[in-house]
C-alpha cells in the first residue's frame, strides 16, 4: 500500500514562526494557490482513501488536493498541544527559563502545560492503526496494537485500498514516520504543502 503524507498549507502562525498546535487557523490565500499549483504539476499522487486531522488547515488542504472525495477525520491526528508556548514565536520565547529548559532537553520533555513528543507519538500512532485498519480492512482490534519503532507490523491484513493519503500536521507526520521507518522524530520534517510517500507491506503469514 502506498501511503501519502501531506503537510497542510501554511497559516499565518506558520508564516510568523509560531508554535501552532490547538489553534484552529485557516490556510493563507497564497498557500491555497501554491497547493493548487503543486496539484496541477501532479506533485500529489491520487489516493483511494483520504484521512485528515480534524483541524481546519488540514481539511482545507485536503479539499484542494482531493476535491469531491470523502475525507475521514481522525481526532488523534491533531497537532501537538504546545501548552504555554501555543501561538508564541521563537523570538517571543527566547530568554524564558522554561523554554531554554525545553531546548536543553532536546525537545523531548513535555511542553509546559502541554504534550511531550512521546505523548504525541502514542496518540498519533493509535490514530494511524485505526486508519490502517479502515484502509486495509484488517482484523478487528488492529488499532489496539502498540506501534513498533522500527517496522510496521500488520499481520493478517486482507486486500483493501492500494493507496491512502494523510493530510495532517508536521508533528503527525514526524510521529508516524519515525515509528514506521525508524530514526529520530526530527528526521522527518517537511514543509507546508510538501508531500512524501512510503510503501508498506504486511509480513507474510
Amino acid at each position: 500500500m502506498e501511503l501519502i503524507f501531506i503537510r497542510h498549507g501554511k497559516t499565518q502562525g506558520n508564516l510568523e514562526g509560531r508554535y501552532v498546535g490547538r489553534t484552529d487557523e485557516a490556510i493563507l490565500p497564497e498557500s491555497r494557490q501554491e497547493i493548487l499549483s503543486r496539484k496541477m504539476k501532479n506533485e500529489y499522487p491520487p489516493a483511494d482513501i483520504i484521512f485528515t486531522s480534524p483541524m481546519l488547515r488540514c481539511i482545507e488542504t485536503a479539499q484542494i488536493i482531493y476535491p469531491g472525495q470523502e475525507l475521514i477525520e481522525i481526532p488523534d491526528f491533531r497537532e501537538c498541544d504546545f501548552g504555554e508556548f501555543e501561538m508564541k514565536s521563537f523570538a517571543e520565547l527566547d530568554g524564558r527559563a522554561d523554554y531554554q529548559a525545553w531546548i536543553d532537553g532536546g525537545g523531548k520533555d513535555p511542553f509546559p502545560g502541554g504534550e511531550s513528543m512521546e505523548m504525541v507519538r502514542k496518540r498519533t500512532m493509535r490514530g494511524f492503526y485505526r486508519a490502517m485498519e479502515m484502509a486495509s480492512r484488517g482484523p478487528e482490534g488492529l488499532m489496539e496494537k502498540l506501534p513498533g519503532m522500527n517496522e510496521l507490523m500488520m499481520p493478517g491484513l486482507t486486500p483493501g485500498a492500494d493507496s491512502a493519503a494523510f493530510v495532517v500536521h508536521g508533528g503527525t507526520i514526524m510521529s508516524i514516520l519515525s515509528a514506521v521507518c525508524g530514526g529520530d522524530f526530527y528526521d522527518y520534517q517537511i514543509g507546508n504543502g510538501e508531500c512524501v510517500t512510503v510503501t508498506v507491506e504486511p509480513p507474510l503469514m
